[in-house]
């Protein structure tokens, strides 16, 4: 019977141990390896907040704030930037800043009629 052990250990100094017994894969170890490097690129990118020296992330503190519980759309984020920071941001340069959140499976869309509708998506902690 084979036995394989894995030990890592998180940014925030958590070590963790997994053993695995039985028939192991190759297939299955790195299934196992892409999710742990998943819980650190997540960890990673909720971290790594963006400056808010820049139009992004000014944008990026707007959603936290205003719309971290609801769903809005551009036309409302445009509105909301331009009361908060008192400077205009060109529609093509929001939309293609939530277009990036959406990639990056922090945000979601959905198409009702013409306009793109989005919500902040909740990253729950995983339990090992």
């Amino acid at each position: 019977m084979k036995k394989v052990r894995l030990e890592f250990e998180d940014s925030e100094g958590g070590k963790f141990k997994l053993t695995f017994e039985g028939k192991i894969t190759k297939d299955k170890v790195l299934k196992i390896m892409d999710l742990i490097d998943s819980i650190n690129k997540e960890e990673k990118e909720i971290l790594e907040l963006p400056s808010l020296d820049t139009s992004f992330g000014k944008v990026w503190r707007l959603i936290e704030e205003r719309f971290s519980l609801g769903s809005f759309d551009s036309s409302e984020l445009t509105e909301a930037y331009e009361d908060r920071y008192n400077e205009p941001i060109k529609l093509s340069t929001l939309s293609t800043y939530l277009a990036r959140l959406v990639d990056k499976g922090i945000l979601s869309r959905r198409r009702i009629g013409n306009t793109w509708i989005y919500k902040k998506i909740r990253i729950q902690p995983t339990q090992l």
